[in-house]
């Protein structure tokens, strides 16, 4: 994963705010500027275009969720409880990062880039899990599931972000739910979603 310099970050984290509230074709390079609290010319040094700027962000969304859902993974291997991990993971991360949450919810179904954290890790335990038998649905309704599992947990996430729900509440009520749907036992999804979240690593 890319480590930003502190000018970068602070662009990036300025872009993710106003890419949040006013999508992305309504931002200025007066705006980031003023956003980031840099000179005009610092955003010209430092980036292309709001095109190139937005997928840079996205990008490194992707990344840092998924490093951060595969430390949390450890050696779990089932699937239900990866993927109760991942919803959990995602809606702690908007309530501690509302500006993250609500970039998430405006483009998570939307951006190239941020359909990795669907179509990536999270395809590839949904098809295992209906491999190994966990998931009582077949590989001809994948593309619906998926579907079903995205608008949930971006449902969820606007939730916390907008301080209609708590993250654990949220996050595990919506994981119990989709784990019904796909054929888990109501008892066993419960329990899979009451465990607690792995500790994560304090980052520097």
């Amino acid at each position: 994963m890319t480590v930003l310099d502190p000018v970068r970050r602070r662009i990036h984290d300025a872009a993710l705010r106003l890419f949040a509230q006013r999508g992305t074709d309504r931002v200025t390079v007066r705006d980031l500027a003023a956003a980031a609290g840099v000179a005009r010319g610092t955003i010209y040094n430092n980036v292309s275009s709001t095109d190139t700027l937005f997928e840079e962000i996205a990008d490194q969304m992707v990344a840092e969720m998924h490093e951060r859902i595969q430390v949390a993974f450890g050696a779990t291997e089932d699937p239900a409880q990866r993927l109760s991990i991942g919803i959990r993971l995602l809606l702690l991360r908007a309530h501690d990062e509302p500006h993250w949450g609500r970039f998430i919810c405006r483009f998570g179904q939307t951006s190239a880039q941020l359909k990795e954290i669907w179509y990536g890790q999270t395809m590839k335990d949904l098809v295992a899990g209906i491999e190994c038998g966990r998931y009582n649905i077949q590989k001809d309704v994948l593309t619906t599931a998926m579907a079903m599992i995205i608008g949930s947990v971006l449902g969820a996430c606007l939730l916390v972000v907008e301080g209609y729900r708590g993250w654990r509440e949220a996050g595990m009520e919506v994981a119990q739910l989709i784990l019904c749907a796909l054929g888990v036992p109501f008892n066993e999804a419960r329990a899979v979603t009451s465990l607690d979240l792995p500790s994560m690593p304090v980052e520097p």
